[in-house]
């Protein structure tokens, strides 16, 4: 239990140092390149912290522990949204553009509606324990994700990369590249630690799997997001981080549960409407936060982080 706790410290230490050098070199590369930040946090900041749940969830599936592959993604999703969006508002208000306002994170709102509406199965009933993702439902979110891709890269074409006149130091092309697959390698390792070693401490004190899923390994795949989209906030690169987010949860969605159910269908048990519910309720919540000026406000992250706060209560109540 020592050794699980000291490694949880070391996977944090390690998510935090990995995301500053994946911020620094994203940035960098939307500069030098006169890509809009909110493309490279949709797409390369986005799909390196959606990593750990990539792999969390394949494995998942594997190993025939469907509960963990969903419980992970939906618990990431409403991490990203409540908690990671509340804390980085907190630490420095999110300017969001009006593009992300009309179009990024209505596509995230859809991708939600289309899973919650993929496993109900029918609306037979609201009750999700023993509905499937099958493989078409699979090949029916990766189709949504080839045209989130689509969208994104016709966003890059247009528009320059700079939203302000500021000036800022490009570094050269092999040190931002270096800087985002070392930021990258930071993340999934320390993310790996910090859910390998969390699991077993909740394991060892009988904690259910889809409780596992929804919390602690939805916390630690979430990592990532959470420290790439503060130490951006920090920054003042709000684009990148409100993008890693959007991004993170139509790549969680759509490309991580599709790939997981063409390779194996997976059955919920654990995970109910209420679950899906509050992933719905939370983007719908950013998206109309957003449209107050186009910004998300220190108050408006309280809120949202008090709403993360709020559910995880109620999953523990319900433990």
């Amino acid at each position: 239990m020592l050794l699980n706790c000291l490694l949880i410290i070391v996977g944090v230490a390690l998510v935090l140092w990995g995301a500053d050098r994946l911020t620094e070199g994203a940035a960098s590369m939307a500069r030098r390149f006169n890509v809009p930040e909110i493309v490279i946090g949709l797409t390369i900041v986005a799909a390196g912290t959606s990593a750990p749940e990539l792999f969390v969830s394949v494995a998942s599936a594997l190993q025939d522990t469907p509960d963990l592959a969903v419980g992970n993604v939906v618990g990431s999703n409403i991490m990203n949204t409540l908690l990671i969006v509340g804390v980085a508002a907190m630490v420095a208000p999110m300017a969001i553009s009006r593009s992300t306002v009309k179009k990024d994170i209505p596509f995230s709102i859809v991708a939600s509606l289309l899973l919650i509406v993929l496993c109900l199965d029918g609306f037979a009933s609201l009750d999700l324990k023993g509905n499937t993702i099958s493989r078409l439902d699979g090949v029916i979110l990766l189709a949504g994700f080839v045209l989130f891709m689509v969208y994104t890269f016709s966003v890059a074409k247009k528009g320059p990369a700079q939203e302000d006149g500021e000036s800022k130091p490009v570094m050269p092309i092999w040190r931002s590249v270096l800087y985002v697959l070392i930021g990258l390698g930071g993340l999934v390792v320390g993310s790996d630690l910090f859910v390998s070693s969390a699991s077993a401490v909740a394991e060892g004190l009988g904690v259910s799997q889809s409780i596992i899923g929804l919390t602690i390994v939805a916390g630690g795949t979430s990592l990532p997001e959470l420290a790439t989209s503060v130490v951006a906030a920090r920054k003042g690169q709000s684009a990148i981080a409100i993008g890693n987010v959007i991004g993170s949860n139509v790549f969680n969605i759509l490309l991580i549960l599709g790939a997981t159910a063409v390779i194996s269908p997976m059955q919920i048990d654990g995970i109910t409407i209420v679950d899906m519910g509050v992933m719905l309720l939370a983007v719908v919540m950013v998206w109309l936060f957003s449209y107050t000026r186009y910004t998300v406000e220190k108050w408006e992250g309280a809120v949202l982080t008090l709403g993360y706060l709020a559910y995880a209560g109620w999953l523990l109540y319900n433990v």
